[in-house]
């Protein structure tokens, strides 16, 4: 355990890091001698907003902890959470991790486990947090090492006015052919409008999360279970080019750089018939104020040799090793990933705002399905039918849908979308960049063949 003098020594220096690298406002840092007071580090999504909002009058105020929010976009946020929880520094308390990193920070033993905060507190319900975003939160120790603030899968969204004006019909389980056929019979439905909305822009949680998916579902895997590459196998390879041709013949203006918010906006502006993507996006899509609000239909991932075919992902809350305070941190993640914030969230922000896809007590109440009933079905079923041990036609060597669960798969997946993207914007050809992708990915295999 940390000595006090260097815990406010080395909080002292992180306050100055941040204001030195432009970052003033984003948050604090809180007395590390106040046992009521905690430090939680987290990303800057919509959903993360609300809470910081919400905090002090719905939590601090009835439990007398004080929570210190710093708050950073993704790329940021997990540098900062990498330098302080591997070093076990305890500047932070909580930070928000995804069920990527939490088994390999858990293996690290750079978290505490919960399970004993679980079992303490009957209120929280353990058993009402959905089976796949849990088990993704559980490491290879069987101990629970995060809880959810909300969780998703990927879907087909679609236009369902554009599809009916050219008499087209989208099945509830789509293959990726069907897609391809009816983005390009719904291009140019209207003026301007494109077929489809894939993600270009590279990084490993942008363009190779819904590409790694459509590998999967195509019969390739990155890595075989002895740990060959196999980024230039027949499959990744018809699987890529299958992506890079769709998007670049029917797909959205400025492809290569167009990630989740490009894509959100194309979806919200009417520039595109179709988007696969997150499910936590449907929310934003049938917001009160949205000009698409009602129009839309929801399809599961679209298949091709896979029963199912969308992922797993969730923002989650875990607690630092060496956090001296993990009594209040408990007391934090209760309520943050509680049914009542919930209830808090509806009745305060509305409850299109709900973080959802975690909980099933989620999916019977009302006020929310009077909102979200048109989405909350296929998102729940998306949830339930992603099986991260399991995604593909052959066993795998690590955990993941949308990613490879190892630690080296953030440089990895984000050098290889570059390689992608790079197809995608034609400055190159696939075979081209699958050729240098998988000398990337059999420099990584090598280090676990032997």
């Amino acid at each position: 355990m940390r000595s006090p003098t260097r815990r406010r020594l080395a909080a002292l220096a992180v306050c100055s890091t941040l204001l030195a690298a432009g970052c003033a406002g984003a948050g604090g840092i809180g007395d590390p001698d106040d046992p009521n007071s905690i430090n939680v580090l987290m990303v800057n999504n919509p959903q993360m907003l609300d809470i910081q909002r919400l905090t002090a009058e719905h939590f601090s105020k009835r439990t007398g902890v004080k929570v210190n929010f710093t708050v950073l976009p993704e790329n940021d946020v997990r540098d900062k959470i990498s330098q302080d929880f591997t070093s076990q520094a305890g500047q932070y308390d909580i930070a928000t991790l995804s069920n990527y990193e939490v088994p390999i920070y858990a293996k690290n033993k750079w978290l505490a486990p919960l399970d004993g905060f679980i079992a303490a507190d009957p209120g929280f319900d353990q058993q009402d947090v959905l089976e796949p975003i849990r088990q993704s939160l559980t490491a290879a120790d069987g101990k629970v090492y995060a809880q959810p603030f909300y969780g998703e899968s990927s879907f087909l969204m679609y236009r369902k006015d554009i599809l009916a004006a050219k008499n087209l019909t989208m099945p509830d389980r789509p293959t990726w052919q069907q897609v391809a056929e009816i983005a390009s019979t719904v291009d140019g439905a209207e003026p301007g409008m494109k077929g489809i909305c894939l993600r270009g822009q590279p990084g490993w949680g942008q363009l190779m999360a819904p590409l790694t998916t459509v590998v999967n579902t195509f019969g390739g895997t990155w890595f075989t279970q002895d740990w060959q590459a196999k980024l230039d196998s027949p499959e990744f390879t018809e699987a890529t080019k299958f992506y890079v041709d769709l998007v670049r013949n029917h797909g959205e203006a400025g492809a290569p750089q167009a990630g989740f918010a490009e894509c959100l906006n194309n979806m919200t502006q009417g520039k595109v018939a179709m988007w696969y993507d997150a499910t936590s996006a449907a929310g934003l899509l049938e917001a009160q104020d949205s000009p698409v609000r009602g129009k839309l239909g929801f399809a599961q991932a679209p298949v091709v040799r896979t029963k199912s075919s969308g992922w797993l992902y969730t923002w989650a809350f875990a607690v630092q090793q060496a956090s001296n305070k993990q009594q209040a941190a408990w007391k934090f993640l209760s309520w943050a990933s509680g049914k009542d914030y919930e209830t808090v969230a509806g009745q305060q922000l509305g409850w299109s705002k709900v973080p959802d896809g975690k909980r099933a007590s989620t999916y019977q109440r009302p006020e929310y399905l009077k909102l979200g009933g048109s989405y909350a079905g296929a998102t729940r079923e998306a949830i339930a039918t992603a099986d991260p041990r399991n995604p593909g036609v052959q066993p795998r060597p690590a955990y993941g849908i949308q990613f490879v669960g190892i630690p080296e798969f953030t440089n990895l997946g984000t050098q290889v979308s570059q390689e992608i993207s790079s197809a995608i914007a034609g400055r190159e050809s696939v075979d081209e960049a699958l050729r240098a992708a998988q000398g990337l990915a059999d420099k990584v295999a090598k280090k676990y063949r032997n």
